[in-house]
């Protein structure tokens, strides 16, 4: 097991003896190709104190990451059983329309500790900003955060005016990521990191255009998602197909290329964010004069060349989805050049379930949804670009 923790005091205060809550470790930074947590044999803690029978942890523990299994091993080195409380769906949706169902969460987190260690688990639905752990008379230990360490102080006030000893309380520290921030389900849905604490790209890269490689060529060759067949008379029977295809939860709506966000107008379902390039299949389309850029909040120009990308391009995806995330506003992106590769800038900057639509020459459009394994296929896809 890898543990993060320093040994615990095993004298546990009583009622109104002020119980104080214990800083585990120091900070921790992500290093690549390192390990984010030391290595300690799960042994150690067992000589050195006595460990509490049962503690309990609470949190939403969406897209299960390196704080998440922190917080678990701190649990599991002090305590020799762990209830792990996950918030209900209820609240879940309350805080992120995006965050996955109940069952989802406790089946991932169950698939990420051993054996030995889901033996000393069990999960429990928190639908309350307590749960049992006002009025819980076997355990004895309970972990937080920073964010959380305030509630737990609660906790125990209401437990001792109910005439129960009060909760040892562990503040476990944060993991902190690539770039130094704290890893969060929230920046991962947001689509920062991955579930390690990288960054998907790094924008140093783009110090000079990166071209594309034959290598790079031929994996882009398949469509990259769903294809909704359409003629081409009427690109708009393959877009409405594709977006009664999404739930709800679906945003922003990414538009890629003249005829698709064209399409996307004629349906009154305009993209949030479109990139045209005054062509389509690569020849020049008068058709985009009929684009309305008066739907649109922002309207700005970048320069990609065929067969490249650039780091005008990708600033401008980037000012195009912070714009989006940060204030709701829409952006349409004039390309000079062309704007076929682009969905790679895009699914490695956007938040996950966000759409990006591109048509397919003679065949309709294809959807794909921002997800973790497209942020990967594009961070892998980009690494074979060169600089020339």
């Amino acid at each position: 097991m890898i543990l993060g923790t320093t040994p615990q005091s095993n004298i546990r205060p009583g009622v109104g003896s002020g119980v104080r809550a214990r800083e585990c470790d120091e900070r921790l930074r992500y290093t690549p190709g390192h390990t984010l947590l030391p290595q300690f044999s799960s042994q150690m803690y067992m000589a050195e104190r006595l460990m509490a029978s049962l503690g309990l942890v609470g949190g939403t523990f969406d897209f299960f990451h390196l704080g998440h299994q922190k917080l678990i091993e701190t649990g599991l080195s002090h305590c020799q059983s762990l209830e792990i409380w996950v918030i209900s769906d209820k609240i879940a949706q309350t805080k992120d329309s995006r965050i996955q169902p109940w069952e989802e969460r406790c089946e991932y987190l169950k698939s990420q500790l051993s054996l030995a260690d889901n033996s000393r688990v069990s999960f429990h639905e928190l639908s309350d900003d307590f749960g049992a752990a006002i009025h819980h008379e076997n355990a004895s230990m309970i972990l937080c955060t920073e964010e959380t360490l305030s509630n737990c102080i609660l906790i125990n006030e209401i437990r001792s005016k109910n005439s129960l000893a009060e909760l040892s309380i562990i503040k476990v520290p944060h993991v902190y990521s690539e770039d130094g921030n704290i890893i969060s389900s929230t920046r991962i849905r947001d689509g920062e990191i991955d579930l390690n604490g990288n960054i998907w790209f790094d924008d140093k890269v783009l110090a000079s255009d990166i071209h594309l490689t034959k290598e790079a060529e031929k994996s882009l060759k398949d469509p990259f998602g769903v294809l909704f067949k359409g003629p081409d008379s009427n690109h708009s029977v393959a877009i409405k197909a594709a977006l009664d295809s999404l739930s709800e939860n679906h945003l922003p709506i990414i538009g890629v290329g003249d005829v698709t966000v064209k399409s996307l107008q004629d349906i009154g379902g305009n993209a949030c964010i479109g990139l045209i390039d005054e062509k389509t299949k690569r020849m020049h389309w008068d058709g985009f004069r009929d684009i309305n850029q008066s739907l649109y909040d922002n309207v700005i120009e970048c320069h990609n060349p065929p067969g490249m990308l650039t780091k005008s391009l990708f600033e401008s995806c980037k000012f195009a989805i912070e714009r989006w995330t940060q204030s709701n506003e829409k952006t349409l992106i004039i390309v000079d050049g062309e704007e076929d590769l682009s969905p790679l800038f895009l699914h490695i900057l956007a938040p996950l379930n966000s759409v990006i639509l591109y048509g397919q020459p003679n065949q309709g459009v294809v959807l794909r949804i921002t997800s973790l394994e497209s942020k990967t296929r594009c961070r892998k896809l980009l690494s074979m670009f060169e600089r020339k």
